[in-house]
C-alpha cells in the first residue's frame, strides 16, 4: 500500500503545533452545543450493542433525504468518508482494471487503485480554468475499458466545483465507456458563496456519491460516513462492508440519525457562517504577498500558488518550524502549492497567517 503521505504528515505534527492551518474541515462543535437536554437522554437510553451493517433504516432514510429520488435500498452507512471511498474503490475496481483519477485530488483512492494493481491514469484539472477539466482532456483520458473514475466535488485541495459543462463531459466520457464514477462529495454543504453544490447522483446511472459528516457538518469524531448509489451496487458494497467494519459505532447512528434529521441546516449555515467570516482574512494575506489562488467556492480550504523555487515539503517544513501546519502541494502531487485550511478560530487563523506572511518576506528576500 503507498504511503498516504498527507495524513501521515497531518497526524505527525497536527497535535503539537499552536497553528493549525491544515485541516479542511469546520471548527468542530462539541456535543453540548449540538444536543438539548431532551436528545441526550434519548443517547443515554441507546444500548450499547451492534448497529445493524448497513446502517438502521431510520439513519439511511435521513441520509436518502440529502438526494433526489432518493431511498434508504440506495444509502450505505459507513464508519466515516474514508471507509466509504475505500469500499466504492474494492467494488469497482481490480487487477488490471484501467482506472481515472481526477488530480489534485484527496489522494486516497489514488492508492488504492495502485494497491489493487489497477492501470490509472491521472485527469489534471487546469489551474488557469478554474480548477476544471478541458473537455479534450476528460475525452483522452476516459477511454474504452476504463472501469471507474474518481473525483472530489467540490474539490479537495482547490474548492473548485465543477461546472455543469464540466460534469457533462465526464458524465458522457463515463457514459461511453461504461464506467463508474465514484464522487467524494463530503464538502457539499459548506459554500462559500452561491446555492448547494450540485451532486452528481442522478445526473448518470453509474455514479457512487460518498459523504459524511465530517467537512460541512463540523463532526469529524462522529465517523459517519455512507454510500448513496444503485440498489444492486449497494448490495454489492454491503457484502464488502462485513469484511470490514461490519457495523458503525452505536452511538454515532443515533446522533447521525438526529443531525440529519433535525440540525442539517443548522449546522450547514454555522460552517458557512465561520468561512465567510474567516475567508477575508485569507483573501487580504493572498494580496499583501506574492502568492496566486482561484478563490474556493466551497469548502474551508484555498490551494495556493507560490512563485519561489522550493519544493513544496521545505516550504511547509519552514512554516513548520514557526509552528505552522500547511499541506505541501507535492501531497496532492501538484508541486509549487500549498492547501491552508480557513474554518478554524478566526484568531487562530489571524495569528497563523501572520507567521506565514513573515516566512514568505524571508523566503522572498533570499
Amino acid at each position: 500500500m503507498p504511503r498516504f503521505e498527507m495524513e501521515r504528515w497531518q497526524s505527525t505534527y497536527e497535535r503539537g503545533v499552536k497553528f493549525n492551518l491544515s485541516e479542511s474541515g469546520i471548527e468542530p462543535i462539541t456535543l453540548r452545543e449540538l444536543l438539548d437536554e431532551e436528545e441526550v437522554r434519548t443517547i443515554l437510553k441507546v444500548p450499547l450493542g451492534y448497529a445493524e451493517t448497513r446502517g438502521s433504516e431510520h439513519l439511511r432514510s435521513a441520509i436518502a433525504s440529502l438526494y433526489e429520488d432518493c431511498g434508504p435500498e440506495n444509502i450505505l452507512a459507513t464508519t466515516g468518508t474514508s471507509e466509504a471511498n475505500f469500499l466504492a474503490a474494492l467494488g469497482t475496481m481490480g487487477r488490471g482494471s484501467r482506472v481515472v483519477t481526477i488530480l489534485p485530488n484527496y489522494m486516497q483512492v489514488w492508492g488504492i487503485a495502485r494497491f489493487l494493481g489497477c492501470d490509472v491514469e491521472e485527469l489534471r484539472l487546469r489551474e488557469e480554468a478554474g480548477w476544471q477539466p478541458a473537455e479534450e482532456d476528460v475525452k483522452g483520458s476516459v477511454r474504452p475499458g476504463t472501469r471507474a473514475i474518481a473525483l472530489s466535488n467540490p474539490n479537495n485541495p482547490t474548492g473548485a466545483r465543477l461546472t455543469e459543462e464540466s460534469r457533462r463531459a465526464i458524465n458522457d466520457a463515463a457514459s461511453e465507456a461504461n464506467a463508474w464514477i465514484i464522487s467524494d462529495e463530503v464538502y457539499r454543504g459548506a459554500e462559500r458563496k452561491g446555492d448547494l453544490s450540485p451532486t452528481l447522483w442522478g445526473e448518470y446511472e453509474n455514479v457512487l456519491v460518498t459523504s459524511g459528516l465530517s467537512k460541512a457538518f463540523g463532526l469529524p469524531g462522529l465517523r459517519l460516513g455512507w454510500i448513496c448509489g444503485p440498489r444492486d451496487m449497494i448490495e454489492e458494497l454491503w457484502a464488502i462492508h462485513d469484511y470490514t467494519t461490519i457495523a458503525i459505532n452505536k452511538i454515532t447512528e443515533a446522533i447521525g440519525a438526529l443531525v440529519l434529521a433535525r440540525w442539517r441546516e443548522k449546522l450547514w449555515a454555522r460552517g458557512r457562517e465561520i468561512i465567510r467570516r474567516n475567508f477575508p482574512l485569507l483573501r487580504d494575506f493572498v494580496e499583501q504577498t506574492d502568492l496566486a489562488w482561484v478563490p474556493p467556492e466551497a469548502g474551508a480550504i484555498a490551494f495556493l500558488r507560490y512563485p519561489w523555487e522550493m519544493p513544496s515539503i521545505e516550504l511547509a517544513t519552514r512554516a513548520l518550524q514557526r509552528d505552522v501546519l500547511l499541506v505541501p502541494g507535492s501531497q496532492f502531487r501538484e508541486e509549487g502549492y500549498l492547501r491552508v485550511g480557513f474554518g478554524m478560530d478566526s484568531e487562530v487563523l489571524e495569528r497563523g497567517l501572520a507567521r506565514l506572511e513573515s516566512l514568505f518576506e524571508e523566503v522572498d528576500a533570499g
